[in-house]
């Protein structure tokens, strides 16, 4: 990746970081995505700990594509929300585009139970 996308991305993430912050009754919904896998993680920004995280490294990849993958792991940080009593969140896309593999782990969180 070149350094230029790279600041691009930078600058808009803490764009992003300005406005969105995680509580303990809405904890900010985070996103990594490498090129093989894709990370969540649901973070209480005040006591700044993490409540909970999964990725596609712990999914069974049999013939599924990196897009299904992301939804899945939405799915997967959806029902441990749920479990652990969290159905709202705040959702930061960490300055990538919301489009693709971030948009269908989007959705999967918003198909298992959570608000935002």
């Amino acid at each position: 990746m070149s350094n230029d996308k790279l600041l691009r991305r930078k600058r808009i993430k803490q764009r992003i970081r300005k406005i969105v912050n995680g509580t303990a009754e809405r904890p900010r919904l985070n996103v990594f995505r490498s090129n093989k896998e894709i990370y969540a993680q649901l973070l209480n920004d005040d006591s700044k700990t993490t409540i909970a995280s999964t990725s596609s490294l712990k999914l069974n990849k049999d013939g599924k594509t990196k897009t299904d993958l992301s939804k899945e792991v939405g799915l997967e940080i959806a029902k441990i929300a749920i479990e652990k009593g969290i159905d709202k969140i705040v959702f930061d896309r960490n300055g990538y585009l919301y489009h693709g593999r971030v948009k269908a782990l989007a959705e999967g969180a918003r198909e298992g139970g959570l608000k935002f």
